[in-house]
């Protein structure tokens, strides 16, 4: 952020300097406006280097700005001033001021910092270039909202200087307090108007883009005037100066938001996307809206009076670098780096996770609901189990802990981003899985109760080889399902599979730790040596997966769910 126009009344001064026809005495009041009135510091090293400035964007960019182009002298300044009283920023009336005595002096001066519109309804006179006062009437006062709202369309935010100078016994006072405690608030003199522009950063038009593209409303909620908010949003991509809608409800500010009734307010909330003039209380109403329509909310912010919307928000982003302890402490996500676009990338991991999950849950369901009715089926038919407890407990280490593990490694693609976000009371498991996982189960009880049934008729073996087969296949056949599981309803779930290393080389110890159980762990495992034939045929079964995988994404599923649709039927 930095100053890019200054204006001394209606004139405007060339590179953001005061020319050398400029009153010294205007400069003198701007040098107690900029740099008395303030939150930040100044700190001049003794050697000489660059003075460092600390303090929020906007004031270190206010006193950059009167140190290098306006020649101020921060030590001198406050050698030659005494400040009596200061009224902190306040994010419903936007400003600040402060009131001072110079020394060797009885009068009292006030200064107020703040919105342009704000100071300017405080002024009945301004500053010429030459230090004469003049009255502002309404022509004048016309114009300098005119110049206002040129500097708010180029999305400069626009801060004004308004200044006073009282004797004591003219001040109002409060009862028990010092002369000078009430600053002034009307009949004061405009010194000047500085626009400041806080481009966006390199990326954040993409990431708007990026986040509508997923089906993500972005909602800019800003103290700035009406017109430097439309500016700023439509230069980032949040408004489309196109939009039909635009001028329907899209830019409110905040008073106008907090006094809709609550049927209104709730009607007009999705179609906001820039609200202008808001306090604190209107960021924590709007989330509250948005809350109550059923949307899941994400919230950013880096102020102290950010910190009851970042805790009423689904989700809370605070800011690393300039965010305040309050506002971290009252989030759930931390950006280091202060970039809007880093949202993008927790937008993507976070649907990475969840669909991770819905492999991991599709992929888990298909084996125990296959296991445990090969099982059920054996045992009250035969009056015994094909698959032994060492065995349930051997698929079970192998499909949790290295299933689990595969599936949860796969990181994000740019198909999330097109994907619609996932709703409030959504299911975890989806019509998509359902039809999966029911496939691929009803495909490994079909063949595996043909094995444990007629299995030593069509290889000719004994009980013992027929149950290692049954064991085996059941588990190669997660193995082969495990690819599958990587795309719950894309047709080619090899694709990316390369770039996987982590997943390749888990279906590969769990392919060999699965011939060592089957050849060398025959007391442990109650198996019993396969032969080629034997490997090849219990390999050919649970490939087979993988076209009954395809034909099934074929088939179409209904958008309702199936818990919605079964909630109905019962109701």
């Amino acid at each position: 952020m930095k100053v890019t126009k200054f204006f001394l009344a209606q004139e405007a001064m060339k590179d953001e300097k005061a020319s050398p026809a400029v009153s010294s005495d205007i400069l003198e009041f701007f040098y107690q406006g900029v740099g008395l009135n303030t939150t930040g510091s100044i700190y001049v090293p003794t050697s000489g280097m660059t003075p460092e400035i600390s303090g929020s964007p906007t004031e270190k960019s206010l006193l950059s700005w009167a140190v290098s182009n306006l020649g101020m002298d921060m030590e001198e300044l406050k050698r030659s001033c005494t400040v009596l009283h200061v009224v902190a920023f306040n994010s419903e009336k936007k400003r600040s001021g402060i009131s001072l005595k110079k020394k060797n002096s009885n009068a009292v001066h006030v200064h107020w910092k703040g919105a342009a519109e704000m100071i300017l309804a405080m002024c009945s006179s301004y500053y010429g270039s030459t230090g004469v006062i003049q009255v502002m009437g309404e022509g004048e006062r016309m114009k300098l909202e005119e110049i206002i709202k040129n500097m708010a369309d180029q999305s400069l935010r626009c801060i004004a200087f308004a200044y006073g100078q009282f004797q004591e016994e003219d001040l109002e006072k409060n009862d028990g307090e010092e002369a000078g405690q009430k600053l002034k608030e009307d009949g004061l003199t405009l010194l000047g108007l500085v626009g400041l522009k806080d481009p966006c950063r390199p990326g954040v038009r993409k990431a708007v883009e990026a986040c509508k593209n997923a089906g993500v409303s972005i909602k800019m909620i800003t103290g700035d005037n009406i017109f430097t908010a439309r500016a700023i949003a439509t230069e980032c991509g949040i408004l489309d100066p196109s939009d039909p809608n635009l001028n329907n409800g899209a830019v409110v500010e905040g008073v106008e938001f907090r006094n809709y009734i609550v049927e209104e307010r709730m009607e007009k909330v999705d179609r906001i996307s820039v609200m202008a003039r808001s306090s604190p209380f209107d960021k924590l109403l709007m989330v509250q809206c948005l809350k109550q329509k059923g949307h899941v909310v994400a919230v950013t912010g880096d102020g102290t009076n950010d910190a009851p919307a970042l805790k009423e928000a689904d989700v809370g982003l605070s800011m690393g670098i300039q965010g305040t302890e309050v506002a971290k402490e009252s989030s759930d996500i931390v950006i280091l780096d202060d970039n809007f676009a880093t949202v993008v990338t927790v937008l993507r991991w976070g649907r990475c996770v969840y669909t991770n999950i819905q492999k991991f849950i599709q992929f888990q369901l298909t084996v125990n609901i296959a296991a445990l009715v090969i099982n059920f089926i054996a045992a009250a038919s035969a009056g015994e189990v094909p698959l032994t407890t060492v065995q349930l407990l051997w698929v079970n280490l192998i499909m949790d802990t290295l299933g689990a593990l595969a599936l949860a490694t796969d990181r994000p693609t740019e198909e999330l981003m097109k994907n619609p976000p996932v709703g409030r009371n959504q299911p975890l498991i989806m019509n998509a899985m359902w039809r999966n996982l029911v496939a691929q189960s009803l495909y490994q009880i079909f063949v595996l109760l043909i094995l444990q049934f007629k299995g030593n008729v069509i290889f000719g073996v004994n009980a013992d080889v027929k149950n290692t087969l049954i064991f085996n296949t059941f588990v190669l056949c997660q193995v082969f399902n495990e690819f599958n599981a990587r795309k719950l309803e894309k047709k080619n779930v090899f694709e990316g599979v390369l770039k996987n290393k982590l997943f390749l080389g888990i279906i590969g110890i769990t392919i060999v730790l699965q011939v060592v159980m089957v050849e060398f762990l025959k007391k442990f495992a109650d198996t019993e040596r396969l032969n080629w034939g034997q490997w090849g045929a219990c390999i050919g079964i649970a490939i087979i997966s993988w076209p009954i995988g395809w034909v099934v994404k074929c088939i179409p599923v209904p958008e309702k769910q199936l818990f919605d649709l079964l909630k109905r039927r019962s109701s």
